[in-house]
C-alpha cells in the first residue's frame, strides 16, 4: 500500500515537468474540476470568517440582558 520512492520521484518529475511547459492540466474538465475545488475551499474559509467574527463581536460587543423563564409547569391543557 506504501509509495515507493521511485514512484514518488517519478510523480514528483512528472509534475515538475507540467510546470515547466506551463501545462498544468490535461484537459478543460481538470480545469473546472480545480476551479470548483478552489471556489469550494473559498467558502469554507469565508464561513470560518464569518464565524469567527461572528463569535468574537457578539460576545465582546453586545452583552445582552437573559430572560427569565417563568418557573413551575405550564397548564395550557387545564381550565381555570
Amino acid at each position: 500500500m506504501g509509495l515507493s520512492m521511485e514512484e514518488v520521484e517519478a510523480t514528483a518529475q512528472e509534475v515538475l515537468g507540467r510546470l515547466r511547459s506551463h501545462q498544468l492540466f490535461q484537459s478543460s474538465w481538470d480545469t473546472a474540476a480545480f476551479i470548483i475545488f478552489l471556489t469550494f475551499i473559498g467558502t469554507v474559509l469565508f464561513l470560518l470568517l464569518v464565524v469567527l467574527a461572528h463569535c468574537c463581536c457578539s460576545c465582546c460587543c453586545s452583552p445582552r440582558p437573559r430572560k427569565e423563564r417563568p418557573k413551575g409547569v405550564d397548564n395550557l391543557a387545564l381550565e381555570p
